[in-house]
C-alpha cells in the first residue's frame, strides 16, 4: 500500500510527485519505452491534422468519388456521407474524451483502449486495429498502382506500348508494382517517421492545390465527349462513350437517384452496402493523428483539436465534390472511369500528382501507424514470443522490426489485386475498432470512476452507446460474413489473452464495472427476504496455516454450491504496539494462494489479541448485506502433526514451470510468506478451551459449525479425485443421529436435516456427482422389527419429500447404546463406550470417501472443553475424511 510520501501515480503513465529518474522508470509498458526512446516533436497541425486529412483524402477522394455518386446517385451518396460522418463523429467524441483523461503514450488508439479496458480487451482489439491498418495500407497501395496504370499502363484495347503507356497490365503485374511501391514505403519507414512528418505538409499543399483545381475546373473546362476501352475478359474489350456537360440541371437531375450496375474492375453488381464500404474507406483516417501519439508534444490537446478540425475540413470538401460531379458528369462517365477528375481537370497533371502524393502519403501513414501499434503490443508483452522481436528499436527509437512485420503483412494483402475487393474487409475492421473505442468510453462513463475526468465534455454515455451500435449495425450491413468472422477472431484473441492472464498496472475496467454493479445488487439483496427454498452454504473457513489446510480448502470449495466462500485468518497482535497494520501486506499472498489452488473464494484477514476474538470479528463483519457467512468451518483439534501440502503438490514447486509475477507475488515469495507447519518442538498457539469457545461463540451467533478431520488424506491434486468415473464403491455416508447420546436424537431434527442437506450439496458437485449417498439409522432391538421398518419407512418418505436420492442402512447398536447408558463417570469407562461408537463407525463406514457425523453442542462449562474434544477425537479416530456438523438453520423445504 502506498505511503503518505509515495509519488503520485507510481504505476501510471506519468508522475506528478517528482521528475526524478526513479519516478520515470516506474512508469509501465509502452509509456516507459516511448517516453525514453522517442522524442516528442510534433504539434497539433503537423502531428494530427495533416496526417488525418491526408489519410481521409487518400485515394478515395480522387479515384472513387465519381464511382460513389455514379452508382448511388447524389441523394444516396450524401446519405452515405452523412451516415459515415455521423458514425465517425460519435467515435471522435469518445476519442477526445479518453485522450483528455490522462497522458497518452505511444500506440495511439491501442494505448487508449488497452489502458481503458485492460489487457484482455485492449490487446485483442489492438491487434484487430493493427490488422485494419495493414489492410488499409494495402488499399492505398493498390489505389496508387491503379492510378499509375491509368496513366502509364498499356491501353487494354491496343495491348502494346504507346507513348507513355508502357507498363504492361495484369494481375501479377499489379502485384509486382505494389511490391515496388511497398518497398519504397519500407525504406522511408526504416529511416524514421520524422521524414514522413516533415514531408506531410508539402504533400498536403500539393493535395490541396489538386483539390482546388478540381473545384475550379468546371468554370474553365468546356463540355466534351470521351471514349474509353474497358476489358470485360481476356479477349473481349468494349469501347464506351460518355460526356462531361459542365454545370447542367439535366445532368444533376439524372444523377439524383441511384443506378447500381456492374463494377468494371471486379465484374460484380454494386449495391448500397458495397458502395458504402468503398466510400467509408475514406473515413478510416480519423485515428491517424492518435496513432502518432508517441511523437506528439501534447497528445491530450493535439488529438481532440486536430482530429475535429481535420474531419470538418474533409467533410466540406467531400460534399462540394459530390455536388460537383453530380452536376457536371453523366452517369456513364462516373461509373466507367475511376479517373474522371483527371479527364475534366484544367491541367490533368495536377490531379495525377495529387493522387500519387495522397495515396503514397496515406500508405506511409498506415504503415507507420500500424508498426507503432505492433510495437506497443510487443512492449506490453501480451502475445508473448511471437511479437517479442517487434519491441526492438534503433538507437533513434525507430521500431524497425515492427516495421518489417507490418510490411510483410501488407505485402500479403496486395494479392487481392483490386482496391474494391478488400474495401469491405478494411471497413469492417475499422468499424470494429471504432466500436471498441466507443465501448471503452462507455465503460468508463458507466463505471463512474472518480478519476475519469476528461477535460473534453462534449460527450455522454448516449453518444458512446449510439456510436457503438451504429458501428456494429453498419458492419453487418456491409458484410455479414466479414463481420461475423472479425467478431469471431476478436473473441478468440480475447479468450487467448484471458487464458494467458497477463497482469498489468493499467487498471481493469471490468473491475470497476463489476464493483459498480455488485454494489447495486448487494443493496437489492435483502436478508429479510431470504427463504429456505433458496438457502445455500455461505462458508467462513478459518485457516491457521494454508500449508496444512489446502486439502480442506479444496473440499469446502466443492461444498459451497455457488455460495459465499471466505478464507479467514487471524493474525495475533496489538495494533497499538505496531507501527502499521501487518494484515494489509498479506492480502496479495493469500489471493495468490487462492489463484494457485483454483478455488472461488474471498479472503478476509484480521488482527486480534486472540484467535477466538478474531474469529468473532470475522463472523460479525465478513460479507456485506445478504452475502454473509452462515456456516463456520474449522480444522479438527487433535495432537497429529500436519504435513506440508506445498511439498506434495507440484504446483507449489519452483520447477513446476509456473512463471510470471502475479501482482508482485511470485512462487518463492509465496512459499516464504507462510511459516513451516507445526512440528514436535512447536508450541500450540490455540488451547482446547479457546477452540471449544470458538464453536460455542459461533452457535450463540446462530452460525452452523463444521469440523473437518483427516482431509489431509485426500489426494493432493484435486479434491474429489478419489471418485471413480462410474462411482463404484465410492460413497458419501451420513450418520444423522447424535452418537454421543445413548438415546440418540431424532433423525429429523434441524441438525440431522442439516447433515442431509450438506451431504446432498456435496453430491451435486461435479467431482462427487457419481458417488452414492448412504444414510445410516441407528436402531435398538427393543423396538422390534416392526419398529425398525416403520422408522425406515418414515425416513424414506422424508427423503422422498426432500428429493434426496440415498440408500438407507439400518444399524443395530444395542450394545453401543447400553455402554453409553452404563458408562461410569470416570473417564476410562466413558472412553470405552466411545471406542465402541468408533468401532461401529469403522465397521460400517470405513470405506466411504467422506462421512458426515452429528456434532453435539459443546458444554457450557469451559473446564469440560478438553473432555469434549477427547470424545470427538475418539469417535472419529481412524475414519478418514470426516465432517462433524452442528446445524442450527432450517435448510430443507418440501413445498414447491
Amino acid at each position: 500500500m502506498a505511503g503518505e510520501r509515495s509519488p503520485l501515480l507510481a504505476h501510471g503513465v506519468f508522475s506528478v510527485g517528482g521528475d526524478d529518474a526513479e519516478a520515470r522508470r516506474g512508469s509501465s509498458g509502452a509509456a516507459d519505452s516511448t517516453s525514453k526512446d522517442s522524442p516528442r516533436t510534433l504539434n497539433t497541425f503537423f502531428g494530427v491534422m495533416v496526417p488525418t486529412v491526408l489519410s481521409m483524402f487518400s485515394i478515395i477522394l480522387f479515384l472513387r468519388t465519381g464511382f460513389v455518386v455514379g452508382h448511388a446517385g447524389l441523394l444516396q451518396g450524401l446519405l452515405m456521407l452523412a451516415v459515415a460522418y455521423f458514425i465517425i463523429s460519435l467515435t471522435i467524441l469518445s476519442i477526445c474524451a479518453i485522450s483528455t483523461n490522462g497522458a497518452v503514450q505511444g500506440g495511439g488508439a491501442y494505448f487508449m483502449i488497452s489502458r481503458s479496458l485492460g489487457p484482455e480487451f485492449g490487446g485483442s482489439i489492438g491487434l484487430m486495429f493493427f490488422l485494419a491498418k495493414v489492410c488499409a495500407c494495402g488499399v492505398y497501395v493498390l489505389g496508387l498502382v491503379e492510378a499509375i496504370l491509368d496513366v502509364f499502363g498499356q491501353d487494354p484495347a491496343v495491348g502494346v506500348a504507346e507513348g507513355m503507356r508502357v507498363l504492361p497490365q495484369g494481375y501479377w503485374f499489379s502485384v509486382l508494382y505494389s511490391f515496388v511501391v511497398l518497398l519504397l514505403c519500407l525504406l522511408v519507414c526504416l529511416v524514421g517517421a520524422h521524414i514522413y512528418a516533415k514531408a506531410s505538409f508539402i504533400i498536403l499543399l500539393i493535395v490541396t492545390v489538386a483539390v482546388l483545381t478540381i473545384l475550379i475546373s468546371p468554370l474553365v473546362v468546356a463540355p466534351r465527349q470521351f471514349s474509353f476501352a474497358q476489358a470485360l475478359g481476356p479477349n473481349h474489350t468494349v469501347v464506351l462513350n460518355a460526356s462531361y456537360t459542365g454545370f447542367n440541371a439535366t445532368t444533376l437531375t439524372s444523377n439524383l437517384a441511384s443506378g447500381y450496375s456492374l463494377d468494371y474492375s471486379t465484374n460484380r453488381v454494386m449495391s448500397f452496402s458495397t458502395v458504402f464500404a468503398v466510400m467509408f474507406t475514406s473515413c478510416t483516417g480519423i485515428m491517424a493523428g492518435a496513432n502518432m501519439s508517441g511523437e506528439l508534444k501534447n497528445p491530450s490537446v493535439a488529438i481532440p483539436k486536430g482530429t475535429i478540425l481535420a474531419v470538418l475540413y474533409t467533410l466540406v470538401i467531400y460534399v462540394l465534390l459530390f455536388l460537383l460531379v453530380s452536376s457536371t458528369c453523366d452517369r456513364a462517365l462516373l461509373i466507367n472511369d475511376f479517373g474522371v477528375f483527371q479527364r475534366i481537370n484544367v491541367w490533368p497533371p495536377f490531379v495525377i500528382i495529387g493522387v500519387y502524393c495522397a495515396s503514397f502519403s496515406a500508405a506511409m501513414c498506415s504503415l507507420i501507424g500500424a508498426s507503432r501499434i505492433l510495437h506497443a503490443l510487443a512492449i506490453d508483452k501480451l502475445f508473448g514470443l511471437p511479437l517479442a522481436p517487434a519491441a526492438i528499436t534503433s538507437r533513434s527509437g525507430n521500431p524497425w522490426v515492427s516495421v518489417l512485420y507490418t510490411w510483410a503483412l501488407v505485402q500479403c494483402t496486395v494479392f487481392a489485386g483490386q482496391l474494391n475487393v478488400i474495401a469491405a474487409l478494411v471497413t469492417v475492421f475499422y468499424l470494429l475498432a471504432y466500436a471498441a473505442v466507443d465501448l471503452a468510453c462507455l465503460a468508463l462513463e458507466w463505471a463512474s470512476a472518480p478519476n475519469f475526468r476528461p477535460t473534453f465534455q462534449l460527450f455522454s454515455w448516449h453518444t458512446c452507446l449510439l456510436g457503438m451500435l451504429s458501428c456494429v449495425v453498419m458492419m453487418f450491413v456491409i458484410s455479414a460474413v466479414y463481420s461475423s468472422a472479425s467478431i469471431a477472431l476478436l473473441l478468440l484473441l480475447l479468450l487467448y489473452l484471458h487464458y494467458r492472464s497477463p497482469t498489468s498496472s493499467w487498471g481493469y475496467i471490468s473491475q470497476a464495472l463489476i464493483f459498480h454493479q455488485v454494489r447495486k445488487y448487494l443493496l437489492m439483496l435483502d436478508s429479510r427476504k431470504d427463504h429456505v427454498k433458496f438457502w445455500r452454504p455461505q462458508v467462513l473457513l478459518m485457516v491457521a496455516n494454508p500449508r496444512s489446510s489446502c486439502q480442506l480448502i479444496l473440499f469446502v470449495n466443492q461444498l459451497k454450491k455457488g455460495g459465499l466462500f471466505v478464507l479467514g485468518h487471524v493474525q495475533i497482535g496489538d495494533l497499538d504496539m505496531l507501527p502499521a497494520d501487518p494484515v494489509q501486506q498479506q492480502y496479495n499472498f493469500w489471493l495468490s494462494l487462492v489463484d494457485k489452488l483454483g478455488v472461488k473464494a474471498f479472503v478476509d484477514l484480521t488482527l486480534s489479541l486472540s484467535v477466538r476474538q478474531g474469529t468473532q470479528h470475522l463472523l460479525r463483519i465478513t460479507g456485506l448485506g445478504g452475502m454473509k457467512p452462515n456456516t463456520l468451518v474449522l480444522g479438527f483439534y487433535d495432537n497429529c502433526y500436519p504435513e506440508d501440502y506445498f511439498l506434495q503438490d507440484p504446483a507449489f514447486r519452483e520447477d513446476s514451470g509456473s512463471s510470471g509475477d502475479d501482482f508482485g507475488v511470485d512462487l518463492p515469495s509465496l512459499q516464504a510468506h507462510f511459516p513451516p507447519v507445526r512440528h514436535t518442538e512447536s508450541p500450540r498457539s490455540l488451547q482446547p478451551a479457546e477452540y471449544v469457545g470458538i464453536i460455542s461463540d459461533a452457535i450463540k451467533m446462530g452460525k452452523n459449525v463444521c469440523l473437518g478431520r483427516y482431509f489431509a488424506q485426500t489426494p493432493s491434486e484435486l479434491e474429489g479425485a478419489t471418485v471413480k468415473a462410474d462411482g463404484t464403491g465410492q460413497t458419501i455416508d451420513v450418520w444423522p443421529s447424535d452418537l454421543l447420546s445413548a438415546s440418540g436424537s431424532g433423525d429429523a431434527d434441524v441438525c440431522s436435516l442439516f447433515l442431509l442437506q450438506m451431504a446432498c450439496v456435496l453430491n451435486m458437485a461435479s467431482r462427487w456427482r457419481r458417488a452414492r449417498l448412504r444414510v445410516f439409522l441407528c436402531v435398538e432391538a427393543e423396538s422390534g422389527e416392526s419398529g425398525w421398518l416403520a422408522r425406515e419407512e418414515r425416513f424414506r418418505e422424508l427423503l422422498h419429500k426432500l428429493r434426496i436420492r440415498a440408500a438407507i442402512r439400518i444399524v443395530p447398536w444395542d450394545a453401543v447404546a447400553r455402554r453409553l447408558r452404563q458408562a461410569p463417570s470416570p473417564p476410562a469407562g466413558a472412553d470405552e463406550a466411545l471406542r465402541a461408537v468408533n468401532t461401529l463407525l469403522r465397521e460400517h463406514s470405513l470405506s466411504a470417501a467422506v462421512r458426515f457425523l452429528y456434532l453435539p453442542r459443546p458444554p457450557d462449562n469451559s473446564s469440560q472443553s478438553q473432555q469434549y474434544l477427547s470424545q470427538l477425537e475418539i469417535i472419529s479416530q481412524g475414519l478418514g475424511p470426516t465432517l462433524l456438523i452442528h446445524g442450527l438453520t432450517p435448510v430443507t423445504c418440501t413445498d414447491l
